[in-house]
């Protein structure tokens, strides 16, 4: 599986950018990097997240929603922060 770069929808509703794929140092899983495009209490501003690339591209059923977990929205944003309006 490919992930590309670019500005991603949650199907929760944030929206991220995907910095790329890398690699678990010790078992070579590769991870997602992705920075939330909002600001969260616990978490910070622009808070990076890291995900194993199949939990990337599960599909989930929650609360009357079934679909993709994430969603590209576009390859090239714009990524812009909703709380500040900063572009990441």
């Amino acid at each position: 599986m490919q992930i590309k770069p670019g500005l991603y929808q949650h199907f929760k509703g944030n929206r991220y950018k995907v910095i790329g794929v890398g690699f678990h140092t010790e078992n070579l899983q590769e991870l997602v990097a992705y920075q939330g495009l909002y600001h969260d209490k616990e978490y910070g501003e622009h808070p990076i997240w890291i995900r194993p690339v199949e939990m990337f591209y599960d599909h989930v059923s929650r609360d009357g929603y079934v679909g993709p977990r994430f969603q590209l929205l576009s390859e090239h944003g714009p990524f812009v922060c909703k709380d500040c309006g900063k572009e990441i």
